[in-house]
């Protein structure tokens, strides 16, 4: 344990999944300075997965704009945790923007990683740094491997979010009780299994009198899909758009188990304690795979494709591989009965 109380930063400046498989490194970080104060600085989007954290005192949402600098927006916010004088900070992150970040704050002691890509001098930015782990290692675990250069140990790599739980009754009106959710979008295209296989899987699973409910984002693109999958058999059942993520994690929470590819609301309901069934491709499920015992991965072939591009260039998809039948097995064998 800590000698005295101490006030810690944990900075990740990525995106949702990311954001969520972290939990594990601040509840470990909680837990060692059980006496001092954990604040998170994390992009505004992102803050609302953690408001209900019982591990972080203070949630410090960030302006950010892809491709824009906001320096009219951020540098308030820098000069607020400036005065919080924390005595440490780490940034899980460690790429430019979380490296500025942690100098301007001024925390007397910065831990990042060793990394040495970047802006010229970025490593400089800590004042203790951490070899990065083995690029197989779970994301979690990588993560929780920062902390060992303050010597401390994480116990368990299970993600832990909390819905609002004010928000029961609205994600009532909006998910019916003992209902799989389907989410069939991902930032990334090459992460999504093809709509035929959404059908099929449907199909099958109300010939089982399991009820699904096929959900999306909120982009124009991952809406199209929707709208795509439903022209291709109006039959099937859909989530009405949820803009609010704190309202859209409530009803997560209701799932009787979630379907999705690696994206942030598989993350969101594992860590939520929903079961999950999670398909992977371009993304190793070693790295990615929900963490614990409730939750399943299926797996695509080999991915042929440039791992920068966002959009399969192959003939035979990775994620085509995974058979609805697959799917559907695993999901009888989850849920045998309701």
């Amino acid at each position: 344990m800590s000698a005295r109380p101490e006030k810690i930063l944990a900075l990740q400046f990525k995106y949702f999944g990311d954001a969520v498989l972290l939990t594990p490194a601040l509840r470990a970080l909680r837990q060692h300075f059980s006496n001092g104060q954990l604040h998170l600085l994390v992009p505004g989007e992102i803050a609302p997965l953690f408001r209900h954290s019982p591990a972080i005192d203070r949630v410090w949402p960030m302006p950010r704009r892809r491709g824009r600098p906001l320096f009219g927006q951020t540098w308030p916010v820098i000069r607020a945790l400036r005065r919080e004088r924390f005595d440490r900070s780490v940034d899980f992150a460690t790429n430019d923007r979380g490296a500025i970040l942690s100098l301007l704050i001024g925390a007397r002691r910065r831990l990042g990683f060793d990394d040495r890509g970047g802006f010229l001098g970025r490593r400089f930015c800590y004042t203790e740094r951490v070899a990065a782990a083995a690029e197989t290692q779970h994301e979690s675990a990588r993560l929780a491997h920062l902390l060992s250069g303050w010597g401390i140990a994480t116990s368990s790599l299970e993600p832990e979010i909390c819905a609002d739980p004010a928000l029961e009754t609205a994600a009532e009106k909006l998910l019916p009780p003992d209902t799989i959710i389907c989410h069939v979008a991902s930032s990334r295209p090459k992460k999504e299994w093809p709509l035929a296989c959404w059908i099929e899987l449907y199909r099958l699973a109300a010939s089982a009198n399991r009820r699904l409910i096929f959900s999306t984002g909120i982009g124009p693109r991952e809406r199209a899909l929707l709208d795509e999958l439903k022209r291709r058999d109006p039959a099937i059942p859909v989530l009405p758009p949820v803009p609010e993520l704190e309202l859209f994690l409530a009803v997560l929470k209701r799932a009787k188990l979630v379907i999705a590819g690696d994206t942030g609301p598989l993350h969101f309901a594992a860590a939520l304690g929903v079961p999950t069934i999670a398909l992977f491709g371009p993304s190793p499920a070693v790295q990615w795979a929900p963490f614990g015992q409730k939750h399943r991965a299926l797996t695509g072939n080999a991915c042929p494709c440039n791992p920068d591009e966002p959009v399969c260039e192959s003939t035979q998809p990775c994620m085509a591989a995974i058979s609805p039948r697959q799917v559907f097995a695993v999901l009888m064998k989850t849920l045998p009965s309701w």
